[in-house]
């Protein structure tokens, strides 16, 4: 996979092979914390730009938790980008010996070349007026 800037995006990974749909692409990596610490360093993150937030939450075994990967890294799930209507990848929650690994797989096949996308699911009408590139 490759890093590459996306005009009005910023980076962005893309495919330097073929993968069919299913396939293994990269996990999200982060530091793996709880929703209150989580909330409170979303709360830090506002407005400095210059990095921005990678905050992913889900829910594993009924405790909602976070994977923040905001610091940098030279792990490649952060830097994919959002499309709703485009999305060639998706996450999925896997359980290694009762821990949360979120992973991205294909949801289709996907050629050599082609931008790696997955839908945020952000659907809040206030963050979505904030941040209008979520339509796409």
């Amino acid at each position: 996979m490759q890093v590459k800037e996306v005009e009005g995006k910023g980076r962005g990974v893309f495919s330097q092979r073929k993968f069919t749909r299913g396939q293994f692409v990269c996990e999200y990596a982060g530091e793996l914390i709880d929703y209150q610490t989580a909330k409170e360093r979303e709360k830090l993150y506002e407005g400095k730009t210059e990095f921005g937030c990678y905050m992913y939450y889900f829910t594993f075994k009924n405790k909602k938790m976070c994977v923040d990967a905001t610091k940098e890294s030279g792990r490649l799930g952060r830097l994919l980008n959002h499309s709703k209507s485009a999305a060639n990848c998706a996450t999925r929650l896997v359980n290694v010996k009762d821990k949360p690994y979120l992973i991205l797989e294909t949801i289709r096949d996907v050629q050599a070349g082609e931008e790696l996308l997955y839908d945020y699911g952000e659907r809040s009408k206030d963050i979505i007026q904030f941040h209008q590139w979520l339509k796409s």
